[in-house]
């Protein structure tokens, strides 16, 4: 629920899946989430206020609330780790493929990323068990993420291996996981065989490799040039989110950036 802009980082991830056709969203919450429910329920009392008071302009801000989209929640009761988290969803989906989306992550300004699309696109001409989303990374970053060995270059590839967190020198490509996934139910069986690792949580990345390891077909999308994704896990990344998603505003971008020139400017340091 934090804000990017105008908007919290859960909205900007809902508009990504609505845009190419995502209309039943389940959201895994822990502890304390309701605001996510209260969020992306009908405001009808806010919307006839704004209309009263002649504010007809911040109306297109609630424009999310009708798209046609269903909700459903529910809750990660133990913070297991991210395969846990997946392993939430199985009385939902069922025996359907499905996309896994972090909330952690924009991908692209605006909403426009189509990555989604692209990865399902793939899902189903390549019969894959995995279609994972994948963003090139400084060589020397590659310790913080997983990272992919491909068989082949280009912008889809046929994924060989995922290692997690490796050093540089162990490091097989700098692709790292973006946060984007295209998974088919055949991930909760390897779930349930995957042993929690650090801190007793169930890796995703482990539960693929399983696939793998088993002969599923998994493959890799590269992000385009147009959809960086934005991390908001710490706040590095977070501040500089923010930042230029505000800069790119058009009410307030222009200002803002006048704005941050004199503040830079008149620093002594």
């Amino acid at each position: 629920m934090l804000p990017v802009g105008r908007k919290p980082v859960v909205q900007y991830v809902v508009e990504e899946l609505n845009r190419v056709g995502m209309n039943r969203l389940l959201f895994i919450t822990g502890p304390g989430k309701t605001s996510i429910e209260n969020h992306f329920d009908l405001n009808l009392e806010l919307t006839q206020t704004l209309r009263e008071d002649g504010k007809e302009e911040l109306l297109s801000a609630l424009s999310f609330e009708r798209a046609q989209v269903q909700y459903f929640y529910t809750r990660q009761r133990q913070l297991l780790g991210l395969g846990h988290a997946v392993m939430c969803a199985e009385a939902y989906v069922g025996n359907q493929p499905f996309v896994v989306a972090l909330g952690d992550s924009i991908i692209g300004k605006n909403t426009e990323s189509r990555i989604v699309e692209r990865m399902t696109n793939c899902f189903r001409e390549n019969e894959a068990a995995a279609v994972i989303a994948f963003e090139e990374v400084p060589r020397e970053d590659v310790f913080q993420y997983g990272i992919a060995k491909p068989k082949q270059k280009g912008e889809v590839f046929e994924v060989e291996d995922l290692v997690e967190k490796p050093t540089v020198e162990e490091a097989p490509s700098n692709l790292a996981v973006a946060a984007r996934y295209v998974l088919a139910p055949s991930i909760f069986g390897a779930l349930k065989q995957t042993k929690p690792g650090a801190g007793g949580e169930i890796q995703l990345t482990d539960a693929i490799r399983k696939l793998l390891q088993d002969g599923s077909k998994v493959y890799g999308v590269r992000l385009g040039a147009s959809e960086k994704r934005y991390d908001i896990g710490n706040f590095g990344s977070y501040f500089r989110a923010f930042t230029e998603f505000a800069l790119a505003d058009e009410k307030f971008g222009p200002e803002l950036r006048e704005y941050l020139k004199e503040l830079i400017d008149a620093d002594p340091s």
